[in-house]
């Protein structure tokens, strides 16, 4: 079966997490189907696998109204894209579009690296559901990355289309030139947080808990304007460590996973949350706010607490320093990573594009039977 996937979001410089979705989940349906992959700027190769690919436009371009007539001409058996706004006007292929989330309609500023008009229009996008059924109910089947989103999607009725699910995973990691888990060290006596922070990511509640624990270091890991850590900075408790980082090579990231007591986590709303699910597959705790969808990535193997309690994040810190508890938590999150695979996601993919291009070609016949 000939695949194309639409790679045109994958970072130029480092992967976010829609940009390592995609690109991991290339690599894995390589293995099992012909994949040729859709690129806007050759500078994304870097971070993508090897395989074919096709320069056509920017998602961001006007031009992608017309995407789907050059998309016509390479004749692909079927067309997976990892978010839902690929153009698709005029299309003759089958098509599976994703929706992540559902946070921006909660939590409506856009992402800073959007250009100023998409922002723009991102935030009229997620006035009203009914862009959202306008852009899905074009494709053939919806895929979503977890059940908490596909619960949430059903809620809003945001799709007639069958919605499958085809899961985020952490990354097959190696260290010091050995596959699988190292021997862990004794932890020091730091925590980790990896993500944006925005104001629903709750980094304001993990800083006010730092101030009962003079004795950890809180390392912020993700890059961070200028403003925001300005606005942080003046947060941070009398007596606590707190280092920006501004940025970490997957290296580092895998370094200070490895050395850490625990990845901390208070978003209030996640489509997934994979540093969650990173730092179990690396036998590191994890401390996350109680919401269904960290529940549902981390299972019985997290420490859940209130997100809007300084105390509770400042307590559960606190247990890890248990006798024993620290290694009972480490060896629940590595069983509860061993659940979630790229192997296993590929495989979900391939049955929705199956499911597509048998739906679509059932259309096909239907639409050529009621105009004879």
């Amino acid at each position: 079966m000939k695949v194309l996937i639409d790679a045109r979001f994958t970072r130029l410089d480092h992967h976010d997490g829609i940009s390592r979705y995609g690109a991991s989940l290339i690599e894995a349906l390589s293995r099992k189907a012909e994949v040729t992959m859709l690129i806007h700027d050759r500078r994304q190769l870097a971070l993508l696998p090897d395989a074919p690919h096709v320069l056509v436009n920017s998602p961001l371009s006007p031009a992608e109204l017309f995407v789907a007539r050059r998309i016509n001409r390479l004749q692909p058996d079927v067309v997976f894209c990892p978010m839902q706004t690929m153009g698709s006007f005029g299309r003759h292929y089958p098509l599976v579009l994703t929706l992540h989330d559902l946070i921006y309609y909660q939590n409506p500023t856009p992402p800073g690296f959007l250009p100023l008009p998409v922002r723009a229009l991102w935030r009229l996008y997620h006035l009203a559901y009914w862009p959202q059924r306008l852009l899905l109910n074009r494709a053939d089947v919806v895929a979503t990355i977890s059940q908490t989103t596909r619960t949430l999607m059903k809620q809003h009725r945001l799709t007639r289309r069958p919605i499958r699910i085809v899961g985020n995973a952490p990354q097959e990691k190696t260290h010091n030139g050995s596959s699988g888990v190292p021997r862990r060290p004794v932890p020091e006596k730091s925590l980790l947080y990896m993500g944006s922070f925005m104001p629903y990511k709750n980094v304001e509640t993990l800083l006010a808990g730092m101030a009962g624990l003079d004795d950890y270091t809180l390392h912020l890991l993700s890059r961070i304007t200028p403003v925001r850590r300005q606005e942080l900075e003046a947060l941070v408790p009398a007596g606590a460590t707190v280092i920006f980082h501004d940025g970490v090579t997957d290296d580092e990231y895998e370094e200070l996973l490895l050395g850490s007591t625990a990845l901390v986590t208070l978003s209030r709303a996640e489509g997934y949350g994979l540093p969650v699910i990173e730092a179990m597959a690396l036998g590191t705790p994890v401390i996350a706010a109680d919401t269904p969808i960290f529940r549902e990535v981390g299972g019985t193997a997290a420490l859940y607490v209130d997100p809007g309690v300084p105390a509770a994040f400042t307590g559960a810190v606190r247990t890890l320093s248990e006798p024993g508890r620290w290694e009972s938590v480490s060896a629940a999150g590595l069983a509860q990573a061993a659940e979630y695979s790229w192997e296993s996601s590929a495989d979900s993919l391939l049955s929705a594009l199956v499911e597509a291009r048998e739906l679509h070609a059932g259309n096909r016949v239907r639409n050529q039977a009621s105009a004879s």
